[in-house]
């Protein structure tokens, strides 16, 4: 028997599945936005289901993609900054999406009570950094072409732990242009290149086949020391694994 006015143990999985106060539910359909560049940083938001893109738009008026999202990241935690301030970017859904919007109030109670939540919230954002890091390292020192090649496989989530669809979501050759700093006509080039080497397919959708791996990791293509084995991409960092929900066990008394 559960003892009477025992407080159950606070589960980070049960808190960003569910509304509750300071908590709800939002749908996107793709090209709608969660907030927008200049908007009050109020809430962050937690993607349960979906793909979606960070943008920044310069001055002039340039827009550029800054990241790509997928179920299970964090977005806006801006929000979370002493003193309240404005969105430095937007972002929207790519894929209809649905997401958990946390108020900044909400947000901070839970991390303070919750050393779980916050042990948690603090490994994901220590990923973004890590991941912040090797995107800066590959946009100083590699190529245009070893760069379209890694994002292409952090899109389709090689190196996550876990299966994962090697469609990646629906994405023009600008925005790729826009994530690896070089413009449309050199990722159609490389592309064209990628799919008569057997590195991606495309029919509609694009899917991108492992041995692009090689291109990253090894600057191989075909025919070049074909045995060597294919490691893990070291840049795609694995975000924190939620734990699944899981029943609580009946604790028994001492008088029974």
């Amino acid at each position: 028997m559960k003892n009477e006015g025992e407080i159950p143990a606070f589960e980070p999985a049960r808190f960003l599945a569910d509304v509750g106060l300071g908590r709800k539910i939002v749908e996107r359909e793709p090209k709608k936005a969660f907030f927008s560049q200049g908007d009050a940083a109020d809430a962050i938001f937690y993607l349960q289901k979906g793909r979606a893109k960070v943008t920044v738009v310069s001055k002039k008026g340039k827009e550029a993609t800054v990241t790509l999202l997928s179920a299970g990241d964090f977005v806006g935690e801006e929000s979370l900054a002493s003193i309240p301030g404005l969105r430095l970017a937007t972002a929207s859904a790519i894929s209809t999406c649905t997401a958990l919007k946390i108020e900044r109030e909400e947000m901070a109670r839970v991390m303070h009570d919750e050393p779980a939540f916050a042990d948690f919230f603090l490994k994901f954002l220590l990923a973004r950094s890590m991941r912040t890091q090797a995107d800066l390292v590959d946009q100083l020192f590699n190529s245009s072409e070893k760069r379209l090649a890694r994002i292409l496989l952090l899109m389709a989530e090689y190196g996550m732990p876990g299966e994962r669809d090697t469609f990646i979501p629906p994405v023009s050759q600008e925005t790729l242009a826009e994530m690896i700093g070089t413009t449309r006509s050199r990722v159609s080039f490389f592309m064209n290149r990628f799919r008569k080497l057997g590195f991606i397919n495309y029919d509609g959708r694009i899917q991108v086949n492992k041995s692009l791996l090689n291109v990253v990791l090894l600057d191989q293509f075909p025919g070049q020391n074909s045995k060597s084995p294919v490691i893990p991409i070291e840049q795609a960092i694995p975000r924190p694994v939620i734990p699944k929900v899981r029943a609580a066990k009946p604790k028994t008394s001492v008088a029974d």
